[in-house]
């Protein structure tokens, strides 16, 4: 098993909309080459943080596990999507995406002020000066080390 990071702009889509919606949801959008391939690495069953992004408090909110494989993202291929890539025309497995469903809410949002003072994440990728990821690994220890975080009362 594996751990991830998914970051998501909780005004395009939350930890509360994944939770509404009660079963897999399509990982989709992701248009950035390492993030792609840190997709075409997960298996079924990985289990991930769910980060909220770009907002007043920026924390990672609950917990998701991978329920399907990558896959091509039908997305890039949609003129109407936002999405959409015109280079995914003439390759349409450019781009790929993996379905997550929601595990948990955490009880305590570990924001990113928390995490950076955590000096058992220094190294963790989030944390990398300029690291823009929206998908992102995430080691056996920084995950126990986050776990901690969210469920200390």
């Amino acid at each position: 098993m594996a751990y991830w990071l998914f970051k998501s702009e909780p005004s395009s889509f939350s930890l509360e909309d994944l939770m509404a919606r009660g079963a897999p949801e399509p990982w989709s959008g992701v248009r950035n080459f390492e993030a792609r391939n840190f997709m075409r690495a997960m298996r079924p069953g990985d289990l991930g943080f769910f980060y909220h992004s770009s907002c007043a408090r920026p924390a990672i909110v609950g917990e998701v596990e991978v329920a399907r494989a990558f896959y091509p993202d039908h997305t890039a291929l949609d003129p109407a999507d936002h999405h959409y890539d015109p280079r995914a025309i003439a390759n349409p497995t450019l781009w790929s995406m993996v379905d997550v469903v929601f595990r948990e809410r955490y009880p305590t949002a570990v924001t990113l002020a928390r995490l950076k003072d955590c000096p058992a994440l220094a190294g963790m990728r989030l944390l990398a000066r300029g690291n823009r990821l929206s998908v992102l690994p995430v080691t056996d220890d920084e995950w126990r080390v986050i776990q901690g975080l969210a469920r200390a009362v």
